[in-house]
């Protein structure tokens, strides 16, 4: 059944993966990467798709002992820069009217440590990364891997790397680039991204362990929610309907969530009240659904229909 999955059968037809998606029409000014909280918009090529961002990034190429990384001491095995040499010959063009300007300030700021013309190669393909995310995963993930094959050393790289292989079901190497995100950055973002990987790759076990980890407890509200979203799908999974709801009733009850997040709770519970049998309380949920989809991007009309035959 549909739901508010973004533009996916990624999933298949699990319920409670990660959505990185805001369908509310909402636009600011910030541009490029993925930043901010679950806030993508797929109609601005200019980085109006974004998604998690980490916290506490390291600027500039330091260490957290104060010292500067060194970007330029690269792997010396045999062959290495015959292979860079091949893979950037091979990377994805870049249009002419994309300027590395576009992209969001904080997010230059973290590419001065790769020299110019480098950094505006980066630049452009973590813009056309976002842009193409919804609309082409594939060539978003050719960008978003041509941007890590520049600048690996730089975790905003890594962290769309990540996202754009999440979004075309690259589930282990979505893993393996945003743990690597977190470990360069640090911060407790990305948990739901990862946890809804994990389900992706049949280990919904680890992905409720994400879900009671130290680092959880550190997320913003919109986070929280996020990630209890798919860790009670990782109780579908596992056929533990209860647990599924006792994971989604504190959201159900919290007043600090943005709009489009409460929106996605109260489907996520009527869903999983219907999986119990529930049938009488899913029909008031999935009711309090439509009411608050101002927008329509959700099915529950169709789920109550459904629950009436």
């Amino acid at each position: 059944r549909g739901g508010y999955r973004g533009n996916s059968d990624r999933r298949d037809d699990r319920r409670g993966g990660y959505n990185g998606d805001r369908r509310d029409g909402g636009r600011d000014d910030r541009r490029g990467g993925y930043r901010g909280n679950n806030d993508r918009r797929g109609d601005d090529r200019r980085g109006g798709n974004r998604g998690y961002r980490g916290n506490s990034r390291d600027d500039n190429g330091m260490r957290p002992d104060g010292r500067r990384r060194d970007h330029h001491n690269g792997p010396q095995r045999s062959g290495y820069r015959e292979n860079r040499v091949n893979d950037r010959s091979n990377e994805p063009e870049i249009p002419a009217d994309i300027s590395p300007k576009e992209l969001d300030p904080a997010i230059r700021q973290e590419l001065r440590s790769l020299s110019k013309d480098n950094a505006d190669k980066v630049a452009g393909h973590l813009i056309m990364a976002a842009s193409l995310m919804d609309e082409d995963s594939a060539k978003a993930l050719a960008h978003a891997r041509a941007a890590k094959e520049r600048g690996g050393r730089v975790s905003i790289t890594r962290e769309t790397l990540g996202i754009a292989a999440y979004h075309a079901g690259e589930w282990k190497e979505a893993l393996t680039e945003l743990r690597a995100a977190r470990r360069m950055a640090g911060g407790p973002g990305l948990l739901a991204v990862m946890a809804d990987c994990e389900r992706g790759l049949n280990h919904p076990d680890k992905a409720i362990e994400l879900g009671t980890s130290e680092e959880a407890a550190e997320l913003d509200p919109e986070q929280r929610a996020e990630l209890a979203i798919v860790i009670a799908g990782a109780h579908h999974d596992l056929k533990q309907m209860d647990d599924a709801l006792l994971v989604l009733e504190p959201e159900t009850a919290a007043s600090d969530l943005p709009e489009v997040t409460a929106l996605r709770v109260t489907y996520a519970y009527a869903d999983a009240l219907a999986l119990t049998g529930r049938t009488d309380d899913a029909r008031s949920w999935f009711t309090k659904a439509s009411k608050l989809d101002v927008h329509g991007v959700l099915d529950a009309d169709d789920r109550l229909a459904e629950l009436s035959e």
